[in-house]
């Protein structure tokens, strides 16, 4: 009955607000050295259309790429010097768009969006002064520059089959002894809990690095996808990962009594929210308010943002410090919640 009631409702709503093949809400800097009324007209006007919101204003345009790698800046806007001078005497002046293009689609129409935006202020321009202006918008694509949609995929497909495999492996593998009866054996035998509860996860996690190591190679020798920052940290970032959909399972475990459930729960309970909310696919900014806050408690969401960072960006660990703060505290809480669930259903 949850299934066929529950499921069609939480999948209608979810693709109905979630997914858009607009882009909205992407936050954009400005690096304004004019500051005057032709600049301050047009940076108003990206900042009250629906699809940016200006964030920050840049010291200096040497800030720009750095800005990338701090916060969630998808589009950087860099005047030139004496911008309004230069268009009204001389005709010409020119405007770059840094965007940042390791989700292309993203990219391109947040480019797309903008560049239009400013062509339609360079017509009213004319009319208004009636002479012959031309704003030079100047695109230059970061990180991804042949626009290649592996660049997106690979990390959010990463973080999708991890949350599946790892959680279905682990659930099942329980509840099979759950159903067997070898589990009540094991929890009331000297050994305690978390020590048992290890011990089911080590093989799985050994298995699952495998499988990210699999991934890998398929990645930079086949999809041509570059490892730009530290592998190493990439490695402990997806193991941290790993431990988190692993713990997902084993607390699926501790909820259902049979493995046809278990494989439901964490097939089709996880799936439909890790492609729709995680960003993988389709852009969190451009979600309802509400869908945007529930896709800050799945995990995919954060190693898709984290992966991105190290693979494509390149930047240092300390800039994925808060994707892997969160995913191990997602981690620590779903454990302890499991352990506590274990020893609930022992004595019940």
């Amino acid at each position: 009955m949850l299934i066929i009631i529950a499921m069609p409702v939480i999948q209608i709503l979810l693709i109905g607000f979630a997914i858009s093949t607009e882009v909205k809400n992407v936050e954009i800097a400005v690096y304004d050295p004019s500051n005057d009324e032709v600049t301050s007209r047009i940076i108003h006007r990206l900042d009250a259309s629906e699809y940016f919101n200006v964030v920050r204003m840049l010291p200096s345009a040497q800030d720009a790429e750095a800005v990338f790698k701090k916060e969630e800046i998808g589009l950087i806007v860099i005047f030139s010097d004496n911008f309004s001078e230069r268009l009204l005497h001389t005709g010409d002046a020119a405007i770059q768009l840094l965007v940042d293009a390791s989700n292309p689609n993203q990219g391109m129409t947040a480019s797309s969006y903008a560049t239009s935006l400013i062509a339609d202020y360079q017509q009213e321009l004319l009319r208004e002064r009636n002479i012959p202006v031309r704003i030079n918008s100047i695109v230059r694509m970061l990180y991804n520059p042949e626009m290649r949609s592996a660049y997106n995929f690979v990390p959010g497909l990463m973080g999708m089959i991890f949350m599946l495999i790892c959680a279905m492996m682990t659930s099942v593998a329980i509840v099979r002894e759950h159903e067997t009866g070898t589990m009540e054996v094991l929890l009331v035998s000297p050994v305690k809990p978390i020590y048992m509860v290890v011990s089911k996860l080590v093989p799985y996690f050994i298995f699952s690095w495998i499988i990210f190591i699999i991934i890998l190679l398929i990645s930079v020798f086949v999809l041509r996808v570059p490892i730009t920052g530290s592998l190493l940290w990439l490695n402990i970032f997806a193991l941290i990962f790993i431990i988190v959909a692993l713990s997902l399972g084993l607390l699926i475990s501790t909820l259902v009594r049979t493995q046809v459930a278990a494989i439901l729960a964490s097939g089709m309970g996880l799936i439909m929210p890790v492609m729709v909310l995680s960003g993988y696919i389709f852009p969190i900014e451009s979600m309802p308010p509400i869908l945007q806050w529930i896709s800050g408690i799945i995990p995919a969401r954060w190693f898709n943002a984290g992966a991105k960072k190290l693979m494509i960006e390149g930047v240092s660990i300390q800039h994925v410090l808060k994707e892997m703060f969160i995913l191990t505290g997602m981690a620590v809480l779903i454990i302890t919640v499991s352990l506590r669930n274990i020893k609930t259903r022992l004595f019940s």
